[in-house]
């Protein structure tokens, strides 16, 4: 027979609140915040005492094949990095490649955030495919966090938590240097380290301007104004670069053909 569930015990010290957590963490399928552990209890406990007890509970796994380790969006157990090559082996599975697009435009958006997309593909100097920014969308990699106040309010992009906990980081700050970006996502990754260069000089070197309202509404109405030339329009304006230039005045027109010689 069932017993109904009694209401957690009160924690006495801190050895037993270790063992809880160590329970839920390794229990958990993502990482836990301390606002998700306070509330496994009926006491309140201080953050502090958490730490404590995290703190402790990580040197204890030292030396282990499993780590404690924090991350942006809370605390996880995970296998060391050395364990990796021998756990890779036994899933069927290949890891995901990303395309030199894919990386670039996360790239972008990591070292440059909140940027459009039309900052990436000004950084870039080529368009970016709708389906980049799903894929990262997809991923949990990117997110919309606001709107930039120019026409069409395009959307700005930036990384999310999920994004700096699948690198095993706590905050942006902890960001590794651009070349070891690609790594640290797909191992498999086709992107070289000579193309990621490529995108760390150009990030260096680019600097994503601001267009004014006013000067973004001029420049689109200059462009959607000016026709688009035929083909006999274009060899129209061929041959008469070629003649010489009449004065405009029409007696100057007769008299500049008087001058000319005959052909006869």
């Amino acid at each position: 027979m069932n017993t109904p569930m009694s209401n957690p015990p009160t924690i006495n010290n801190l050895e037993e609140l270790k063992r809880i957590l160590e329970a839920a963490l390794l229990a958990a399928d993502a990482p836990l915040s301390l606002r998700e552990m306070k509330r496994m209890f009926e006491q309140e406990l201080s953050e502090d005492m958490l730490r404590r007890a995290l703190d402790e509970l990580k040197t204890d796994w030292d030396g282990r094949a499993t780590e404690l380790i924090q991350v942006a969006e809370g605390w996880r157990f995970q296998t060391r990095p050395e364990m990796q090559p021998f756990i890779a082996r036994m899933r069927n599975e290949k890891p995901p490649r990303y395309s030199r697009a894919v990386l670039e435009t996360l790239a972008i958006i990591s070292y440059r955030q909140p940027v459009t997309r039309g900052d990436v593909e000004d950084i870039r100097g080529v368009s970016v495919n709708a389906q980049i920014i799903k894929t990262l969308e997809e991923r949990g990699w990117i997110e919309t966090v606001g709107h930039r106040d120019v026409p069409g309010r395009p959307a700005l992009l930036a990384t999310t938590q999920r994004f700096l906990s699948d690198l095993g980081l706590r905050s942006l700050q902890e960001l590794p240097p651009l070349e070891e970006l690609g790594n640290l996502l797909a191992p498999d990754t086709a992107v070289t380290p000579e193309e990621l260069e490529e995108v760390r000089e150009e990030l260096a070197s680019e600097e994503v301007t601001e267009v004014e309202p006013q000067e973004a509404v001029a420049e689109a109405e200059a462009e959607d104004s000016q026709p688009e030339e035929t083909s006999a329009e274009i060899t129209q304006n061929s041959e008469a670069v070629e003649e010489e230039q009449l004065p405009e005045d029409p007696e100057a027109n007769s008299q500049a053909l008087a001058a000319a010689p005959s052909d006869s």
